[in-house]
């Protein structure tokens, strides 16, 4: 395996705490750690004006493979995990069949290699087929490379079912991600409940639907001493929760998505069925509440949540389309936008959530550039212009909200153990 030799980059690796201007050298797919101007290596990269980070590490994307190869393939969503920067992702089991035995967690594992992008780390299904009634079979899950149990954009509506399942995957010290939604108040909704759905005439979610769940799952974690990991979160209580539940030792971690800091449930005045996602766009006040609780650290992780649909389910009629937009090639720019340039983060705390963040919460030896660790690295240049454009997606989907929008920052390079494996306009 070629050496790689990175230089003159701003190198930042909150892992280490390090924002620094050098060099980092690469050898046999490791880190070999900050070097001087007269060391030579296979190739060289000019990292003049880009920042050197971790390869980002995406929580839990939706890869569709198998059972929906129309919205997207592992090989399609891993490639366009490469162009957003992300070279390690959780695939979420929402797939046909369910990812919920040890063979169908290796096929994705298989079809990952084959694909040979990013690095891929399967999610178990918490139950049998995704229905909520029946535990999965965890412990084999585990045995075929399982890093969590959800069971993706389904809530685990059974309190019990949630209690048994949180004391099986701690006996793994695995993590259960949970969409924290009640069903019954979300049903037949299109938009966060508030003055704009009243207006638009469109059924309302409110934000009790997330908060009931939030507080059952961070009760349940304190009853069995497990992993709870909410996905999504959107609401200025359900932040509140989780800040008074980290605070009391209770083992909660949170995620938000880029487009829940950016656009409000306002956008929905368009009838543009790319603003339709669960949890629905909130109001400003709530996105406020998301802001602080990553400044402070209750909110730990930032993920795209990447849920390709193809051209027919996202129709012109918002009533019939499904949930849902890309996110894996909008993560880095909207996060710039919206955190890094009015100031709400510096680059070093964006990219530890990015990186050693999410990286703790599946725990995988990733998101840092300490020496002897995977050289999965991502460049970032954080000046760069343009207008998204369907035909530059390598998702095999375009349901997002940003086509044909400037957007600044994006990956230049990506390197996945010790290999390039993206350049940017290549």
């Amino acid at each position: 395996m070629k050496s790689l030799l990175i230089k003159n980059g701003h190198i930042i690796d909150p892992s280490q705490d390090l924002d620094v201007q050098g060099n980092l050298l690469v050898e046999g797919g490791k880190i070999t750690g900050l070097c001087d101007d007269d060391v030579t290596a296979d190739e060289v990269i000019d990292a003049t004006g880009l920042i050197v980070s971790p390869g980002f590490i995406d929580l839990h994307v939706s890869l569709c493979e198998p059972g929906f190869e129309e919205d997207e393939t592992i090989e399609t969503g891993t490639a366009a995990a490469l162009a957003g920067g992300v070279t390690s992702l959780g695939c979420l089991p929402n797939t046909a069949p369910v990812v919920d035995d040890r063979s169908s967690a290796e096929f994705i594992l298989l079809q990952a290699e084959r694909a040979s992008n990013c690095h891929v780390f399967p999610l178990g299904a918490v139950t049998k087929n995704n229905e909520g009634k029946e535990l999965a079979e965890i412990g084999q899950l585990v045995a075929g490379q399982a890093v969590g149990f959800t069971d993706a954009d389904k809530p685990i509506e059974s309190a019990e079912i949630m209690r048994c399942a949180l004391e099986y995957t701690r006996m793994f010290g695995r993590p259960i991600l949970n969409r924290p939604q009640v069903t019954e108040l979300t049903e037949k909704g299109q938009m966060h409940e508030g003055f704009h759905s009243t207006v638009l005439g469109l059924k309302g979610i409110p934000a009790a639907a997330e908060e009931i769940m939030v507080n059952r799952d961070i009760a349940l974690a304190e009853l069995t001493r497990g992993r709870i990991h909410l996905m999504c979160v959107s609401t200025q209580n359900s932040v509140a929760q989780i800040r008074r539940a980290k605070a009391s030792g209770i083992q909660v971690s949170a995620d938000v998505t880029p487009h829940h800091l950016t656009l409000t449930d306002q956008m929905l005045e368009t009838y543009d069925p790319n603003y339709k996602v669960l949890p629905p766009l909130r109001s400003q006040e709530h996105i406020d509440a998301l802001i602080e609780g990553l400044k402070d650290g209750t909110i730990e992780v930032i993920c795209s949540d990447h849920t390709p649909h193809a051209a027919e389910k996202k129709t012109d009629e918002i009533l019939g389309a499904d949930f849902g937009i890309i996110g894996l090639e909008t993560l880095l720019p909207v996060c710039l936008q919206t955190l890094i340039t009015p100031g709400h983060l510096t680059w070093s705390e964006l990219i530890s959530k990015l990186t050693i963040g999410p990286a703790r919460i599946l725990g995988l030896a990733k998101g840092t550039l300490a020496a002897g660790a995977d050289a999965d690295i991502t460049l970032i240049n954080p000046e760069v212009r343009y207008v998204l454009q369907r035909e530059n997606l390598k998702s095999s989907s375009h349901n997002s909200p940003f086509l044909g929008k400037e957007l600044q920052g994006r990956a230049e390079v990506v390197v996945v153990s010790g290999e390039i494996r993206y350049r940017a306009d290549h």
